[in-house]
Order: structure tokens, then C-alpha cells, then sequence
């Protein structure tokens, strides 16, 4: 997915919020804020919008000298769902569709993303559970509950820290021993790297690899060959929210995106309103497995 105009507000407000959280120096934020104007100012307006989130926020952390500034965001929202977890668990146990709900649970917990909404409270999560579950789910969910039991190697692209305590709702339902989750490599924004996935336990559960960079999304290009390997060899792909969706949703690839609408231009982009939850299979998958199916969960 290319960058948009639309974009240009969202990374301007991205670099002061890092900014701000880095540090108090308003000199600094002043600096980043500088830079971030004129790196806009070269932009390419072909490339996905987190290859100029990972420039942002690399900076932000060199010029405050702070290794990740969302490190105690991320703890808290960890120790957070992870408390909710029991419950959640329950609510996956008790459907009639186990693997539908965890869909629409893992679909809610994509709301923490500090990057869109850097004032989250734990009240706004309770009410995306709330909404998850009484939501219609119109997309391809038989398609993926199809493909699940027919892959020999599952990628699951994962997103945000305490999101990640979602996903586990999710991987539990699967072949595990086919499951490998994907986390970054290094600190950005509040996104999940592997001491989030050892904190939720997911690592007892099942192999957990890092993509080998740390931007916002998967940017094939530049992240390590082995994980590039495991991509292309991967039957089945589940790409967790709107960085996955930007940088991987043009890709000849069968990929099931899950994800929260919640920027303007992902939502026109994906055909729904902002804020909609949304199960889209990728246009480049295969025909005849694809049935007659909305795309889009709405």
C-alpha cells in the first residue's frame, strides 16, 4: 500500500508523541520535529507509510538516546490482558464457535496501538471486547477455518504487546505445532518483540521467531533472509493489524489480514468504515478457494 497525503498529519502527530514520551527536553522534541518536516519534504509517496514510521521513530530513539521509550507502555499492557486472559479464555471455550471467537477477540485486541491512540485506557479495551463479540462476522471465516487444517506451515504475523495475549486466544485454536509466530526484531512504537511473546507465554506454546527488523509492519526487503525463507516456505499467512495489512496487502501471497480499521486511508483502502473490524483474505489467493464470501468482516 502506498502513502497517501492523508498520512502526512498522522507522522507529524507519531513524531511528537514518541517525542514526548522519549523525553522532556523540548528542545529535542523540537529537533525531531524538524527532521521529521524535512525528511517529509523527500518523501516517496510510493512506499508503504511504516517505512517512514520506522525513520521516525529510529530517530527519535538515537536523538533521545533512549533504547525503547514504549518499553513500560508495553509491560503495563502485558500485565494488563494478561489478567483479562482467564476470562477471555472462557468466552473462546464456552462458544458455540470457538475459532470464530477467537477471531473476533483477536480482531478487538488491536486496538492497542499506541501509534493511533497514544491515550488508550483499559476501559476503551473492555468496550472493543464488548463490541468483538457482538459484532456480525461476514468475512471468510469458513475460508479460513478451510485453510487452517490444510496448511503444513502457519505464519502468524503478530502486532502489538498485551494485543499479543489476543493472539494467543487465537494460536491456541490452531495446529500448534504448525504455528510459528513472527515478532520484530527490535523496539517500535509499542509493537511486540520477543521479550512481549516470553512475558504472554507464548513462547511455551509455540515457535516463536523474530522477522529480523524492526519496522511497523513486515517491509519484506528488509528483514533477514531467514525470515524471508520462512515466508515464502509458510502454506498459510495471518497478518495481524494495519502495518501487516500496509506493507503486505499487495503481495501474491494467501494471506488472511485481521485487523481494526483505524486510520481513514486503511479503511478506504479495505472498502469499511473506520473503527469496523476486519477479517480480509488477499486478493491474490486462489480462486476456487475463495467461494462466494465477502472479503471484508464488517
Amino acid at each position: 500500500m502506498k502513502t497517501f497525503l492523508d498520512c502526512i498529519p498522522c507522522f507529524v502527530r507519531q513524531a511528537l508523541d514518541a517525542a514526548r514520551l522519549a523525553t522532556d527536553d523540548q528542545a529535542i522534541h523540537e529537533q525531531i520535529l524538524r527532521e521529521v518536516l524535512r525528511k517529509i519534504l523527500e518523501l516517496d509517496f510510493s512506499q508503504s507509510p511504516p517505512q517512514m514510521g520506522r525513520y521516525i521513530h529510529t530517530f527519535v530513539r538515537e536523538l533521545a538516546d533512549v533504547k525503547d521509550p514504549y518499553r513500560r507502555i508495553k509491560d503495563k499492557f502485558n500485565r494488563l490482558v494478561m489478567d483479562l486472559y482467564p476470562e477471555l479464555k472462557s468466552k473462546v471455550d464456552c462458544s458455540s464457535d470457538p475459532l470464530a471467537t477467537a477471531v473476533r477477540l483477536a480482531i478487538a485486541g488491536n486496538i492497542i496501538d499506541f501509534g493511533i491512540r497514544p491515550d488508550l485506557e483499559e476501559s476503551a479495551i473492555k468496550d472493543a471486547v464488548s463490541h468483538a463479540m457482538l459484532a456480525p462476522l461476514d468475512g471468510p471465516m469458513s475460508q479460513l477455518a478451510k485453510r487452517i487444517p490444510e496448511a503444513d506451515e502457519i505464519l502468524y504475523l503478530a502486532d502489538n504487546a498485551g494485543e499479543i495475549v489476543f493472539d494467543r486466544l487465537l494460536i491456541e485454536r490452531l495446529p500448534m505445532e504448525k504455528v510459528t509466530v513472527v515478532v520484530k526484531a527490535g523496539p517500535i512504537i509499542n509493537d511486540a518483540t520477543l521479550t512481549d511473546a516470553v512475558e504472554v507465554g507464548l513462547t511455551k506454546l509455540v515457535k516463536v521467531i523474530d522477522n529480523g527488523t524492526d519496522a511497523p509492519g513486515t517491509i519484506l526487503d528488509d528483514c533477514s533472509e531467514a525470515f524471508q525463507q520462512r515466508f515464502d516456505e509458510a502454506d498459510l499467512v495471518i497478518a495481524k493489524g494495519q502495518g501487516n495489512y500496509e506493507t503486505l496487502n499487495d503481495l501474491e501471497k494467501d494471506i488472511f489480514f485481521i485487523l481494526k480499521a483505524k486510520c481513514p486511508v486503511v479503511a478506504r483502502d479495505l472498502g469499511v468504515q473506520v473503527n469496523e473490524s476486519v477479517l480480509q483474505r488477499s486478493q491474490s489467493a486462489p480462486a476456487a478457494t475463495k467461494g462466494g464470501e465477502h472479503n471484508a468482516t464488517r
